[in-house]
């Protein structure tokens, strides 16, 4: 019974556990998608996260705002203080981002069939993205890739972000993940599986069946358009880590905090018994 206890106990520390990454993008790390106008969604979205716009304060195409399809697991924060303090951290990591000095100049060049490793990539004007796009963290827990844009973010229906050689370590560092610094629009093509955080200086269209992993769509002064999408905000550090690896630990069985409770009972039953024993 005494391991029983431990191991329960210690599942219920592992939950509570907080990460020990960075934040980069302040509170805007918890949003799936925030949006600065408006979020219009169509079809059966999901996002794993909150969900918020500011300063407009219009949000449609829900099922608790307005009957709609779409569904999120967050927090809902329209034209609120909450919405307000994560658009103006997203808008200082979108500052932060353009800052940085470039590893490699990618102007002209379509990000399809490219292969590569951590660094900050930069385009003077337009990036494409036609195909796949393969991310090498090389076993990096820090891996980093930052992509400065011009202009405008589009990709190509069925295009994809691929990320290898993902780091096994349990945590993602204080600077992991993928980061598109969009100095006006993103638009993610019909059925691509995308990645990473996106943060455009105006707006972000997710076309019919795309999807963001390991991010977010955060647009400081436009709209975010959706439609039958998916996005996974899970880590609200932004990053990413290995498949399988502890970053963010399940809820407890119920049957777990039973034990927890009942071994509390014993304890303080063992207590009184010593205390009892004492005293005679």
């Amino acid at each position: 019974m005494l391991r029983l206890c431990t191991l329960a106990a210690s599942a219920v520390i592992l939950f509570f556990a907080p990460s020990g990454s960075a934040q980069i993008l302040g509170t805007a790390g918890s949003y799936g998608v925030l949006g600065a106008s408006t979020v219009t969604n169509t079809g059966g979205t999901v996002i794993t996260g909150d969900l918020g716009v500011s300063p407009g304060s219009a949000i449609t195409g829900f099922s608790v705002i307005d009957g709609g399809p779409g569904s999120f697991t967050g927090a809902l924060n329209q034209a609120n203080a909450a919405s307000a303090l994560a658009r103006a951290n997203a808008t200082s990591a979108f500052v932060s981002l353009a800052a940085l000095s470039f590893t490699s100049q990618l102007t002209g060049l379509d990000l399809g069939g490219l292969t590569l490793t951590p660094g900050v990539y930069f385009f003077s004007s337009a990036a494409q993205l036609t195909g796949t796009l393969t991310l090498d963290a090389q076993g990096d827990s820090n891996a980093r890739f930052v992509f400065q844009i011009g202009s405008t973010l589009t990709t190509a229906s069925s295009s994809l972000v691929n990320l290898i050689n993902l780091s096994t370590s349990p945590d993602c560092g204080p600077d992991n993940g993928i980061f598109w610094q969009v100095g006006s629009s993103a638009t993610i093509g019909t059925n691509t599986a995308f990645a990473g955080n996106l943060l455009a200086l105006t707006s972000i269209t997710l076309a019919t069946g795309a999807s963001i992993d390991h991010g977010r769509a955060l647009a400081l002064n436009g709209a975010v358009t959706l439609d039958n999408n998916r996005i996974d905000a899970s880590d609200a550090d932004g990053g990413f880590c290995a498949p399988g690896s502890v970053v963010i630990s399940p809820v407890p069985e119920a049957s777990t905090y039973g034990i927890v409770g009942s071994c509390m009972l014993l304890f303080a039953a063992w207590r009184r018994r010593i205390s009892r024993q004492q005293v005679g």
